[in-house]
C-alpha cells in the first residue's frame, strides 16, 4: 500500500515539472477527434459556478462527474443524492442524478445516471430534384445516456483514489443513402448509434500544508468506436478523453484563522483530445458554510469564458445556481440540489 502511494504522489510531482512531455508537448490541430461529447459537459452547477475548476474541490456526490476520488471525501453524512438539470445550447438539456454511499472503512460507492434531451428535430435527405435541394424525412430519433458505477477510498489520511465506469449509448437518427443491385435502386437507412464502456479515474493528495491539496484525473477513457455512415464504410473515433491536474486551497487559511468563512481557490490544466490545452480558474468564498458564492473563468476555449453561481448548504440540503456565458450562443444555466442523510 505505502509503495502504491508513493508511486502515484512521484506521479504528481513529475507532471508539475517544468519541462514535462505531457504538459508542454506542442500541440497540434486535434479538433473533431472524439464523439459522444455529450459525456464532456459539466453537470453539475456548483462546479460550473467555479468555471469547472472542481477536480481537488469535489466533497459529495457532484465529485462522480468530475473526480471519483472527491467522493472519498464525503463528510456531511452516510449518504449523498444529488440531481441537476442543465440548460444546454441550442434548446439542448442534460438531466442527471448521483448517489454516493458511505461504507466506512471499505470507502465508499456511488452511482450516476445523466441523459440528454434534444427536443424536436427535423431531418432532411439532400435531393437536387426538390426546389429546396432537399426533402424532409421527420422527426429524428435522437437519444444519448450513460449510466455509471464509482468507487473511492481514502487509502491514508492524505491520499484517496477513485475510479468509474459508465455505460454510454448515443443514437443520433439514421443516414438514408441510395442502394443500387443491378437495375433495382432503393433508399436504405443505416442507424447512427454506438454503445461502450468508459472508464475515469482520479486521485486527490495533501501534502499536509493547511489545506493544500493536489490531485489528477483521466475522464472518458474507451476503445475505439465507430459508426457506419454507408454500407462498408465507417467513422473511427473515441469519447472525449480529457485528463485535468491541479491544486486547490482555502487560501483565507494564509492570513489566520476564520472560523465562519473559507475562500476555496482551485486552478487547473486541462488537456482534451480534440483540443489544445486549456485552463480552468475557480473560487468558492463560504460564509457561515451555509452560503456559497462562486466564480470562475475558463482560458483557451474559444466561446465559454466567465461564469457565476451561488448556493445555499444547510448541511443537509443543497442547492445551487450557475450562469455561464457562452459567446454567440445562449448562456447556459444550471440548477442542482441536494440532500445529505
Amino acid at each position: 500500500m505505502r509503495k502504491l502511494v508513493i508511486l502515484i504522489v512521484s506521479l504528481h510531482l513529475a507532471l508539475l515539472v517544468p519541462g514535462s512531455s505531457l504538459l508542454y508537448a506542442q500541440d497540434l490541430n486535434k479538433s473533431a477527434q472524439a464523439g459522444l461529447k455529450f459525456t464532456d459537459i459539466g453537470l453539475s452547477a456548483r462546479a460550473a459556478g467555479m468555471g469547472e475548476a472542481f477536480t481537488l474541490i469535489g466533497d459529495d456526490a457532484n465529485a462522480i462527474f468530475y473526480n471519483p476520488a472527491g467522493i472519498a471525501q464525503m463528510q456531511d453524512g452516510k449518504f449523498d443524492l444529488t440531481f441537476g438539470i442543465v440548460n444546454w445550447i441550442a434548446d439542448i438539456k442534460l438531466n442527471a442524478v448521483g448517489f454516493v454511499g458511505n461504507l466506512g472503512t471499505w470507502g465508499n460507492v456511488g452511482v450516476s445516471f445523466f441523459n440528454v434531451d434534444y427536443g424536436i428535430s427535423e431531418g432532411t435527405r439532400y435531393d437536387p430534384s426538390s426546389e429546396d435541394g432537399y426533402t424532409d424525412t421527420g422527426p429524428l430519433n435522437l437519444e444519448s445516456f450513460a449510466l455509471g458505477l464509482s468507487y473511492a477510498r481514502q487509502l491514508t489520511e492524505k491520499f484517496m483514489i477513485g475510479a468509474s465506469v459508465k455505460y454510454a449509448y448515443e443514437h443520433l437518427g439514421a443516414t438514408p443513402f441510395m442502394n443500387i443491385v443491378e437495375a433495382d435502386t432503393s433508399i436504405v437507412e443505416i442507424e447512427n448509434e454506438t454503445s461502450t464502456p468508459i472508464c475515469d479515474i482520479g486521485t486527490v493528495f495533501y501534502p499536509g500544508f493547511k489545506s493544500l491539496r493536489f490531485g489528477m484525473s483521466i475522464k472518458n477513457f474507451t476503445p475505439a468506436l465507430q459508426y457506419t455512415f454507408e454500407e462498408g464504410r465507417t467513422n473511427a473515433f473515441t469519447a472525449p478523453l480529457t485528463f485535468r491536474m491541479g491544486a486547490a486551497m482555502d487560501i483565507l487559511e494564509l492570513f489566520g484563522e476564520y472560523k465562519d468563512y473559507a475562500f476555496l481557490v482551485d486552478f487547473e490544466l486541462v488537456h482534451p483530445r480534440d483540443f489544445s490545452k486549456r485552463y480552468h480558474l475557480g473560487g468558492e468564498f463560504s460564509i457561515l458554510k451555509i452560503l456559497k458564492l462562486r466564480a470562475g473563468y475558463k482560458f483557451g476555449y474559444d466561446e465559454e469564458g466567465v461564469s457565476f453561481g451561488a448556493g445555499i448548504n444547510t448541511g443537509n440540503v443543497k442547492l445551487d445556481y450557475a450562469y455561464g456565458a457562452f459567446g454567440i450562443f445562449n448562456s447556459v444555466n444550471r440548477v442542482s440540489c441536494g440532500l445529505a442523510f
